[in-house]
């Protein structure tokens, strides 16, 4: 180990950039030590990682075409269940069902993310002008989120997408574009908070401009927590794409996705279970998967909310 008059001549040999990159480098390494001690969170992105790979090598993994029917094989109109030829058996008309959960996760996972990048995108603006500004501008926009955040969102979406033609970019932009008010609130507090601390204070004394204090002493000092808001958020626009899909207005055949798989499945759920049990199991997995690492996260960050 060095010794402290060591360690006080190499912090002193380094720019004022190189300390503070250093400490942020070192707060991470931290971060990611205390996550990778949190059992469930590993489990969940072990699973994650498996799914999204599976996803993005969908075509070289399906054995069939997703939209390919296959008739003759189902000529009384009954789904296959799983067998040595379709892994997780066919759906009525004889499409591979192995093939459209591999396809299907590729809608879903595009989604969860492409739409909380969206919501990023505008509340993460929001939250910082908020924040870092106060008086007026914060009443003004804190005003507004708690009044989107008081109609309901999936009816208002139901509404939207109801008017629009339905394909899955209208999807991810509605869903993203109503689902900014929670990454808002969470980086307005944190930008009140950071923006109070020493450094904080002095970069405000320094006469840097509001921009280059928002965005590269207060923002990278928040973000930590949208992260953890961002991984629910995620599972929460999948569930809201599989609830559209389900109602048949989300993804339109013959593309699919586990909701719309879903919705396919209502009037053969007796006499071909796997239809319904193979996307729910999926939409479930991703689902928990995303809490388990938001879960993690939080307790990397703040170790005192694991006690």
């Amino acid at each position: 180990m060095l010794k402290f008059d060591e360690k006080s001549e190499r912090a002193e040999e380094m720019s004022e950039e190189e300390f503070f990159a250093g400490e942020a480098q070192s707060t991470w390494q931290v971060i990611w030590k205390r996550f990778l001690h949190h059992k469930l969170a590993r489990i969940g992105m072990a699973i994650m990682i498996v799914l999204i790979l599976a996803a993005i090598f969908a075509p070289f993994i399906a054995k069939f075409d997703p939209t390919e029917l296959h008739l003759e094989d189902v000529p009384d109109g009954i789904a296959l269940g799983p067998n040595a030829k379709y892994w997780f058996g066919t759906d009525t008309l004889g499409r591979d069902y192995f093939s459209r959960a591999l396809y299907g996760g590729r809608i879903s996972l595009l989604v969860g993310f492409v739409s909380v990048g969206i919501s990023l995108l505008i509340g993460v603006p929001l939250g910082c002008l908020a924040g870092y500004y106060g008086g007026w501008v914060d009443s003004l926009i804190t005003r507004f989120t708690e009044f989107m955040m008081c109609l309901p969102i999936f009816f208002l979406i139901l509404t939207i997408n109801n008017m629009l033609p339905p394909n899955i970019f209208n999807v991810v932009a509605i869903i993203g574009a109503f689902s900014w008010m929670g990454s808002a609130k969470v980086i307005r507090g944190q930008v009140l908070y950071v923006k109070n601390m020493e450094y904080g204070r002095a970069a405000k004394a320094l006469g840097l401009r509001d921009s280059a204090i928002i965005f590269k002493h207060i923002l990278p000092n928040a973000m930590t927590p949208l992260i953890v808001s961002a991984a629910m958020g995620i599972a929460n626009a999948i569930i809201m794409e599989a609830g559209l899909s389900y109602i048949g207005m989300g993804v339109q055949e013959p593309m699919p996705s586990w909701g719309s798989m879903l919705n396919a499945s209502r009037s053969y759920m007796l006499e071909s279970p796997h239809l319904a049990l193979i996307p729910g199991t999926l939409i479930c997995l991703v689902t928990l998967s995303l809490n388990f690492i938001g879960d993690g996260l939080r307790d990397a960050i703040d170790p005192k909310n694991a006690e």
